[in-house]
């Protein structure tokens, strides 16, 4: 048995859900942070269990044939990209066997029909969308970048390769303007000073930029400075303070004041426009959601008669791109925020062949489904990670939809929920993972499901 403070010398044989290497010491499961799949590693324990450990990577005596030299010399501390020291190649096929192992464990399939995972061409500067918290170092000086793992401490990082070049610019502007103007930091600890977060969006399409000041205040000294140098970034379409003066660490507040520009920017999935604000949830890898919307669209086998409804639908993205070959679609979503900006988008679109309504899927779809009569011909899911409510599930049971697509980022509630469907008179028939969120340990998956 071993114990704490234990040195041990392991192969690395898979990876956690967390990224972390795992390997086995004498049939003893130890996890190791930073070591990658057939790494040879020696091991501090620094944590021992019954039957598994934790350990401190010590010295890698023979590297892995998949390692590589992250990119971001911050790729370690930070907690953003887990996985940025394994081989791109690599990385699909462990999420795809994470796909696969879910399934097999908690769902019971034994033959799983995986089609090929679908991963980027280039996998880095895919998202349209950073949050950087403002604070300050041990001497005081105002820094940004990103929380380390597990911590709200701040590794300053102006550069993170997983969001646009813009970004760096932006943030040189804004934290220059904060320290001329003596403009302090948010201190999460007293609850005192002014600037939170700076956020950042970016449209792929349209190349517009947003800039928003989350602000623990009601405005921000010498703006019209800050505007001024901003204004000249081309793109520039959109800057806002965003007031938060609640002590959480929920990021935005509910109120948001324009300084400059629109209150929104807009891009586009495919051929559907859609106007996105600093509250808007919106997909944060637009090159990815258009690859995992096709291949939504593809399972539904929409013929132009069917009807459609798309249950957790945020904004809209899915009922909107379904709506182009579907004679109705019905969405369902619980934020009132989101609906109206799911409303306006069908607008902006000329689509008037999707209606939505605002409560939760579990409530609304039996509600429509016993008062109204509703029939689904296809039924797409794409539920928080939490899955689907049991009495979700029995509903679409009920209503017996020729065609289930269910898109998940949660591999483990999706094969919980899909063992419930295929108990109730439902086959598993396709399985695709796609790759929304590269060098990170999450993977979304979309699967069909076809009444028996």
């Amino acid at each position: 048995m071993y114990k704490k403070n234990d040195v041990v010398e392991l192969l690395i044989e898979d990876m956690s859900h967390e990224g972390s290497g795992i390997g086995k010491a004498d049939g003893y499961t130890i996890f190791v942070k930073d070591a990658v799949i057939g790494d040879k590693v020696e091991v501090k324990i620094i944590k021992a269990k019954k039957n598994y450990g934790y350990g401190r990577l010590m010295k890698i005596i023979q590297p892995s044939s998949w390692r590589v030299e992250p990119v971001c010399p911050y790729a370690k501390q930070c907690g953003g990209c887990q996985i940025q020291m394994l081989d791109y190649t690599k990385q699909l096929e462990f999420k795809e066997n994470m796909i696969r192992n879910n399934l097999k464990r908690i769902g019971g399939f034994e033959e799983i029909p995986f089609e090929a995972m679908l991963g980027m061409e280039e996998p880095f500067r895919y998202r349209n969308k950073a949050q950087f918290p403002v604070g300050t170092d041990k001497e005081g000086n105002l820094i940004t970048g990103f929380y380390a793992g597990r911590t709200h401490a701040i590794i300053p990082n102006r550069e993170c390769y997983l969001g646009v070049e813009v970004n760096q610019q932006i943030l040189d502007i804004v934290l220059g303007f904060m320290e001329e103007n003596q403009i302090t930091a948010y201190d999460e600890q007293t609850g005192k000073g002014l600037v939170r977060h700076v956020l950042i969006r970016y449209g792929f399409t349209s190349k517009e930029i947003m800039v928003c000041l989350v602000v623990n205040g009601s405005s921000v000294p010498h703006a019209d400075i800050l505007v001024e140098r901003l204004e000249k970034i081309p793109g520039m379409a959109s800057i806002s303070i965003n007031v938060n003066t609640k002590r959480s660490n929920v990021i935005l507040g509910d109120q948001v004041k324009v300084l400059w520009g629109s209150s929104y920017i807009q891009d586009s999935i495919g051929d559907v426009l859609f106007q996105i604000s600093p509250l808007s949830f919106y997909q944060v890898n637009p090159v990815q959601t258009k690859v995992l919307y096709e291949k939504a669209m593809e399972y539904a086998g929409l013929q132009g008669e069917e009807t459609v409804w798309d249950l957790y639908c945020g904004i809209g993205t899915i009922s909107l791109f379904l709506s182009q070959k579907a004679k109705k679609v019905y969405g369902v979503e619980i934020v009132p925020q989101a609906i109206e900006d799911a409303r306006h988008n069908a607008k902006l679109n000329g689509i008037e062949n999707a209606e939505f309504f605002v409560g939760k899927a579990e409530e609304v779809l039996p509600e429509q489904y016993e008062k109204n009569h509703v029939h689904a011909d296809v039924i797409v899911v794409d539920p928080p990670r939490k899955g689907c409510e049991e009495s979700l599930l029995d509903t679409m049971v009920q209503m017996a939809p020729e065609r289930i697509v269910y898109v998940s980022c949660d591999s483990a509630t999706l094969a919980r929920d899909l063992k419930y469907l295929c108990q109730k008179g439902y086959e598993l028939v396709k399985v695709c993972g796609v790759d929304q969120f590269c060098q990170t340990v999450h993977v979304e998956s979309v699967c069909l499901l076809l009444k028996k």
